[in-house]
Protein backbone atom coordinates (compact mmCIF):
# COMPACT_ATOMS: atom_id res chain seq x y z
CA UNK A 1 0.00 0.00 0.00
CA UNK A 2 1.27 3.48 -0.89
CA UNK A 3 0.10 6.83 0.49
CA UNK A 4 0.03 9.64 -2.04
CA UNK A 5 -0.93 13.30 -2.15
CA UNK A 6 -4.39 13.93 -3.57
CA UNK A 7 -6.01 17.05 -5.04
CA UNK A 8 -4.97 20.23 -3.28
CA UNK A 9 -5.24 23.99 -3.50
CA UNK A 10 -4.39 27.00 -1.38
CA UNK A 11 -5.28 30.67 -1.28
CA UNK A 12 -6.45 33.66 0.75
CA UNK A 13 -9.96 33.54 2.19
CA UNK A 14 -12.35 36.43 2.78
CA UNK A 15 -10.41 39.46 1.60
CA UNK A 16 -12.65 42.38 2.52
CA UNK A 17 -12.58 45.17 -0.02
CA UNK A 18 -14.53 48.39 -0.48
CA UNK A 19 -13.94 50.29 -3.72
CA UNK A 20 -15.07 53.93 -3.97
CA UNK A 21 -15.56 55.45 -7.41
CA UNK A 22 -14.92 59.17 -6.95
CA UNK A 23 -14.82 60.05 -10.64
CA UNK A 24 -17.80 62.40 -10.29
CA UNK A 25 -19.72 64.30 -7.62
CA UNK A 26 -21.92 61.24 -7.09
CA UNK A 27 -19.82 58.50 -5.49
CA UNK A 28 -20.37 54.78 -6.07
CA UNK A 29 -19.25 52.10 -3.64
CA UNK A 30 -18.66 48.40 -4.26
CA UNK A 31 -18.39 46.25 -1.13
CA UNK A 32 -16.85 42.80 -1.67
CA UNK A 33 -15.63 39.71 0.11
CA UNK A 34 -13.09 37.92 -2.13
CA UNK A 35 -11.48 34.49 -1.71
CA UNK A 36 -8.77 33.09 -3.97
CA UNK A 37 -7.42 29.56 -4.41
CA UNK A 38 -4.71 28.25 -6.72
CA UNK A 39 -4.16 24.76 -8.16
CA UNK A 40 -1.05 23.37 -9.79
CA UNK A 41 2.25 21.67 -9.02
CA UNK A 42 2.50 22.20 -5.29
CA UNK A 43 3.52 18.66 -4.36
CA UNK A 44 6.99 19.62 -3.12
CA UNK A 45 5.54 22.03 -0.57
CA UNK A 46 3.32 19.29 0.86
CA UNK A 47 5.85 16.46 0.73
CA UNK A 48 9.17 18.13 1.56
CA UNK A 49 8.36 21.68 2.66
CA UNK A 50 9.90 23.18 -0.50
CA UNK A 51 8.04 26.47 -1.11
CA UNK A 52 9.60 27.32 -4.48
CA UNK A 53 6.20 27.03 -6.21
CA UNK A 54 4.13 28.77 -3.52
CA UNK A 55 2.68 32.16 -4.47
CA UNK A 56 2.01 33.32 -0.92
CA UNK A 57 -1.52 33.94 0.21
CA UNK A 58 -0.32 37.40 1.25
CA UNK A 59 0.68 38.10 -2.37
CA UNK A 60 -2.74 36.87 -3.53
CA UNK A 61 -4.41 39.33 -1.14
CA UNK A 62 -2.27 42.21 -2.41
CA UNK A 63 -3.11 41.26 -6.00
CA UNK A 64 -6.82 41.63 -5.26
CA UNK A 65 -6.32 45.12 -3.83
CA UNK A 66 -3.98 46.18 -6.64
CA UNK A 67 -6.35 44.96 -9.36
CA UNK A 68 -9.20 46.90 -7.74
CA UNK A 69 -7.09 50.05 -7.99
CA UNK A 70 -5.66 49.46 -11.46
CA UNK A 71 -8.70 48.04 -13.23
CA UNK A 72 -11.67 48.93 -11.03
CA UNK A 73 -14.31 46.34 -10.22
CA UNK A 74 -17.10 46.41 -12.79
CA UNK A 75 -19.22 43.27 -12.65
CA UNK A 76 -17.98 40.83 -10.03
CA UNK A 77 -17.77 38.06 -12.64
CA UNK A 78 -15.42 40.15 -14.79
CA UNK A 79 -13.33 41.07 -11.73
CA UNK A 80 -13.01 37.37 -10.83
CA UNK A 81 -12.06 36.43 -14.38
CA UNK A 82 -9.34 39.11 -14.50
CA UNK A 83 -7.86 37.86 -11.23
CA UNK A 84 -8.07 34.19 -12.19
CA UNK A 85 -6.44 34.71 -15.59
CA UNK A 86 -3.66 36.72 -13.96
CA UNK A 87 -2.89 33.97 -11.45
CA UNK A 88 -2.90 31.20 -14.07
CA UNK A 89 -0.58 33.16 -16.35
CA UNK A 90 1.82 34.23 -13.59
CA UNK A 91 3.88 31.05 -13.22
CA UNK A 92 4.08 27.90 -15.35
CA UNK A 93 3.38 25.62 -12.40
CA UNK A 94 -0.01 27.28 -11.68
CA UNK A 95 -2.62 25.74 -13.99
CA UNK A 96 -5.87 26.54 -12.24
CA UNK A 97 -7.51 29.15 -10.04
CA UNK A 98 -10.79 29.75 -8.28
CA UNK A 99 -12.01 33.21 -7.28
CA UNK A 100 -15.10 33.57 -5.11
CA UNK A 101 -16.75 36.97 -4.72
CA UNK A 102 -19.64 38.08 -2.52
CA UNK A 103 -21.08 41.54 -3.09
CA UNK A 104 -23.01 43.41 -0.39
CA UNK A 105 -25.63 45.97 -1.37
CA UNK A 106 -25.78 49.55 -0.14
CA UNK A 107 -28.63 52.02 -0.72
CA UNK A 108 -28.27 55.76 -0.91
CA UNK A 109 -29.68 57.63 2.08
CA UNK A 110 -32.62 59.83 1.10
CA UNK A 111 -32.20 63.44 2.22
CA UNK A 112 -34.96 65.97 1.52
CA UNK A 113 -36.54 63.52 -0.89
CA UNK A 114 -33.41 62.89 -2.99
CA UNK A 115 -30.66 60.24 -2.88
CA UNK A 116 -27.55 61.60 -1.19
CA UNK A 117 -24.39 61.79 -3.29
CA UNK A 118 -22.07 60.07 -0.83
CA UNK A 119 -24.06 58.71 2.14
CA UNK A 120 -25.32 55.14 2.20
CA UNK A 121 -27.21 52.66 4.37
CA UNK A 122 -26.64 48.94 4.26
CA UNK A 123 -29.40 47.12 2.42
CA UNK A 124 -30.86 43.80 3.59
CA UNK A 125 -28.82 40.65 4.02
CA UNK A 126 -29.13 39.61 0.36
CA UNK A 127 -25.79 39.05 -1.38
CA UNK A 128 -24.77 38.68 -5.01
CA UNK A 129 -22.17 35.94 -5.51
CA UNK A 130 -19.90 34.46 -8.13
CA UNK A 131 -17.32 31.67 -8.32
CA UNK A 132 -14.95 31.88 -11.27
CA UNK A 133 -12.85 28.82 -12.07
CA UNK A 134 -9.87 28.85 -14.43
CA UNK A 135 -8.57 25.52 -15.72
CA UNK A 136 -5.76 26.21 -18.15
CA UNK A 137 -7.23 28.35 -20.91
CA UNK A 138 -10.83 27.47 -20.05
CA UNK A 139 -13.00 29.64 -17.79
CA UNK A 140 -16.20 28.72 -15.96
CA UNK A 141 -18.56 31.09 -14.15
CA UNK A 142 -21.14 30.21 -11.50
CA UNK A 143 -23.05 33.21 -10.17
CA UNK A 144 -25.86 33.51 -7.72
CA UNK A 145 -27.86 35.05 -4.91
CA UNK A 146 -27.69 34.25 -1.20
CA UNK A 147 -29.93 35.22 1.72
CA UNK A 148 -32.81 36.44 -0.44
CA UNK A 149 -35.81 36.28 1.93
CA UNK A 150 -39.25 36.24 0.29
CA UNK A 151 -42.75 35.70 1.69
CA UNK A 152 -46.31 35.49 0.36
CA UNK A 153 -49.20 35.70 2.79
CA UNK A 154 -51.53 33.51 0.70
CA UNK A 155 -51.50 31.59 -2.57
CA UNK A 156 -49.87 28.48 -1.09
CA UNK A 157 -51.28 25.06 -0.24
CA UNK A 158 -49.86 21.79 1.06
CA UNK A 159 -51.94 18.62 1.08
CA UNK A 160 -52.15 15.11 -0.35
CA UNK A 161 -49.01 13.81 1.36
CA UNK A 162 -48.86 10.26 2.81
CA UNK A 163 -49.42 9.72 6.51
CA UNK A 164 -47.73 7.28 8.83
CA UNK A 165 -47.78 6.83 12.61
CA UNK A 166 -45.42 9.82 13.04
CA UNK A 167 -47.32 12.27 10.81
CA UNK A 168 -49.15 15.01 12.70
CA UNK A 169 -49.01 17.87 10.18
CA UNK A 170 -52.46 19.03 9.12
CA UNK A 171 -53.25 19.57 5.46
CA UNK A 172 -53.88 23.15 4.38
CA UNK A 173 -55.26 24.93 1.34
CA UNK A 174 -54.09 28.38 2.47
CA UNK A 175 -50.86 29.16 4.26
CA UNK A 176 -48.00 31.64 4.48
CA UNK A 177 -45.10 30.58 2.25
CA UNK A 178 -41.73 32.03 3.19
CA UNK A 179 -38.21 31.01 2.29
CA UNK A 180 -34.62 32.23 2.09
CA UNK A 181 -33.38 31.61 -1.42
CA UNK A 182 -29.84 30.57 -2.16
CA UNK A 183 -29.45 30.15 -5.93
CA UNK A 184 -26.35 29.42 -8.01
CA UNK A 185 -26.45 29.33 -11.77
CA UNK A 186 -23.82 28.25 -14.28
CA UNK A 187 -23.32 30.33 -17.38
CA UNK A 188 -22.71 28.62 -20.69
CA UNK A 189 -19.89 31.06 -21.54
CA UNK A 190 -17.44 33.39 -19.80
CA UNK A 191 -17.81 36.51 -21.95
CA UNK A 192 -21.31 37.83 -21.24
CA UNK A 193 -23.17 40.89 -19.99
CA UNK A 194 -23.18 39.58 -16.44
CA UNK A 195 -24.88 42.62 -14.91
CA UNK A 196 -27.92 42.43 -17.17
CA UNK A 197 -28.14 38.66 -16.81
CA UNK A 198 -27.97 38.82 -13.03
CA UNK A 199 -30.83 41.32 -12.99
CA UNK A 200 -32.94 39.18 -15.31
CA UNK A 201 -32.38 35.94 -13.39
CA UNK A 202 -33.19 37.64 -10.08
CA UNK A 203 -36.33 39.19 -11.55
CA UNK A 204 -37.52 35.83 -12.87
CA UNK A 205 -36.92 34.11 -9.52
CA UNK A 206 -38.72 36.73 -7.46
CA UNK A 207 -41.64 37.37 -9.82
CA UNK A 208 -42.26 33.65 -10.31
CA UNK A 209 -42.30 33.09 -6.55
CA UNK A 210 -44.95 35.80 -6.27
CA UNK A 211 -47.00 34.75 -9.31
CA UNK A 212 -47.17 30.96 -9.03
CA UNK A 213 -49.94 29.46 -6.92
CA UNK A 214 -47.92 26.99 -4.88
CA UNK A 215 -48.99 23.43 -4.13
CA UNK A 216 -45.58 22.67 -2.61
CA UNK A 217 -42.28 24.50 -2.18
CA UNK A 218 -40.78 21.89 -4.52
CA UNK A 219 -43.15 23.00 -7.28
CA UNK A 220 -42.36 26.66 -6.64
CA UNK A 221 -38.60 26.01 -6.76
CA UNK A 222 -38.83 24.18 -10.08
CA UNK A 223 -40.99 26.84 -11.72
CA UNK A 224 -38.62 29.58 -10.50
CA UNK A 225 -35.67 27.75 -12.07
CA UNK A 226 -37.59 27.01 -15.26
CA UNK A 227 -38.54 30.68 -15.65
CA UNK A 228 -34.93 31.81 -15.20
CA UNK A 229 -33.63 29.35 -17.81
CA UNK A 230 -36.39 30.22 -20.27
CA UNK A 231 -35.67 33.94 -20.01
CA UNK A 232 -31.87 33.57 -20.11
CA UNK A 233 -30.57 31.08 -22.69
CA UNK A 234 -27.02 31.95 -21.59
CA UNK A 235 -27.68 30.11 -18.31
CA UNK A 236 -26.99 26.37 -18.54
CA UNK A 237 -28.33 25.30 -15.15
CA UNK A 238 -29.46 26.66 -11.81
CA UNK A 239 -29.22 25.03 -8.40
CA UNK A 240 -31.32 26.24 -5.50
CA UNK A 241 -31.71 25.66 -1.79
CA UNK A 242 -34.91 26.98 -0.24
CA UNK A 243 -35.61 26.35 3.45
CA UNK A 244 -39.24 26.51 4.50
CA UNK A 245 -39.45 29.37 7.00
CA UNK A 246 -42.46 28.08 8.91
CA UNK A 247 -45.27 30.30 10.19
CA UNK A 248 -47.66 28.63 12.63
CA UNK A 249 -50.95 30.08 13.85
CA UNK A 250 -50.90 30.97 17.54
CA UNK A 251 -53.67 29.40 19.62
CA UNK A 252 -55.32 32.38 21.30
CA UNK A 253 -58.37 30.48 22.57
CA UNK A 254 -57.06 30.37 26.18
CA UNK A 255 -57.44 34.16 26.18
CA UNK A 256 -60.94 34.15 24.70
CA UNK A 257 -59.67 35.36 21.34
CA UNK A 258 -60.10 33.94 17.86
CA UNK A 259 -57.24 33.94 15.36
CA UNK A 260 -58.54 34.04 11.77
CA UNK A 261 -55.11 33.69 10.12
CA UNK A 262 -53.79 36.89 11.67
CA UNK A 263 -51.17 36.13 14.34
CA UNK A 264 -48.34 33.65 13.71
CA UNK A 265 -45.33 32.38 15.57
CA UNK A 266 -42.12 32.00 13.57
CA UNK A 267 -39.75 29.35 14.97
CA UNK A 268 -36.23 29.57 13.57
CA UNK A 269 -35.61 25.80 13.75
CA UNK A 270 -36.07 23.04 12.83
CA UNK A 271 -37.16 23.75 9.27
CA UNK A 272 -37.76 21.90 6.03
CA UNK A 273 -35.16 22.45 3.32
CA UNK A 274 -35.93 21.92 -0.36
CA UNK A 275 -33.04 21.61 -2.83
CA UNK A 276 -32.88 20.84 -6.54
CA UNK A 277 -31.11 21.57 -9.81
CA UNK A 278 -32.93 22.72 -12.96
CA UNK A 279 -30.94 22.42 -16.17
CA UNK A 280 -31.09 22.34 -19.94
CA UNK A 281 -30.85 18.87 -21.44
CA UNK A 282 -28.32 20.24 -23.93
CA UNK A 283 -26.25 22.16 -21.36
CA UNK A 284 -22.50 22.26 -22.11
CA UNK A 285 -20.22 20.19 -19.90
CA UNK A 286 -19.78 21.76 -16.48
CA UNK A 287 -16.07 20.96 -16.29
CA UNK A 288 -14.73 22.01 -12.88
CA UNK A 289 -17.47 24.63 -12.36
CA UNK A 290 -18.85 23.03 -9.22
CA UNK A 291 -15.54 21.78 -7.82
CA UNK A 292 -15.22 23.09 -4.26
CA UNK A 293 -18.45 25.08 -4.65
CA UNK A 294 -20.79 24.05 -1.82
CA UNK A 295 -23.51 21.98 -3.46
CA UNK A 296 -27.09 21.30 -2.59
CA UNK A 297 -27.74 17.84 -4.01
Amino acid sequence: MAIVLGPNQFGKAEIRLVHVDRSGPVHHITDLNVSTALRGDFAAAHLTGDNAHILTTDAQKHTVYAFAREHGIGQIEDFGLRLGRHFVSSFPWIDGARVEVEQYNWDRIIVDGAPHDHAFSRAGGEKRTTVVTLAGDAAFVVSGIADLVVLKSTGSEFWGFPRDRYTTLAETTDRILATEVTARWRYAAAELDFGALFGEVREQLVSTFARVHSLALQQTLYQMGEAALTACPQVAEIRMSMPNKHHFLVDLSPFGLDNPDVVYQVPDRPYGRIEAAVLRDDAPDAGPSWLAVPGFC
